[in-house]
């Protein structure tokens, strides 16, 4: 078969691909500490999945919920999660990114700040 020759098929993604690559991307974020573990929420009764990949008519939706470091624009940090993010998807796989909605969990501190507790 010569190169460029059309082959009869179907090339599917499973969205769990998609979320795969999500986390890989983000965890390489500067500035994001960690893709947050949603089951954290127990104690309000609230669960679910740190990253949610959506797909309808070949477009892609992802909710990814992070922790990030200090001393940093939550903003910026945000609008860059999205750009990777739609990035790498459109690289990997070759969809169209609707939507990257980043949901910030937490800001991470390092405990050698001295910050403490309130006795």
């Amino acid at each position: 078969m010569a190169d460029g020759e059309t082959v009869a098929g179907v090339v599917t993604v499973e969205p769990t691909v998609l979320e795969t690559i999500v986390r890989l991307t983000v965890a390489e974020v500067p500035g994001v500490v960690n893709v947050a573990e949603r089951d954290m929420d127990r104690f309000l009764g609230v669960t679910g999945k740190s990253v949610c990949v959506e797909v309808k008519d070949g477009r892609v939706t992802v909710d990814v919920h992070v922790i990030a470091g200090p001393d940093q624009s939550l903003l910026q940090l945000g609008r860059l999660v999205q750009r990777e993010v739609t990035r790498a998807i459109q690289q990997m796989v070759g969809m169209t990114v609707d939507a990257v909605n980043v949901y910030i969990e937490d800001v991470v501190y390092p405990e050698d700040k001295g910050l403490t507790s309130a006795d």
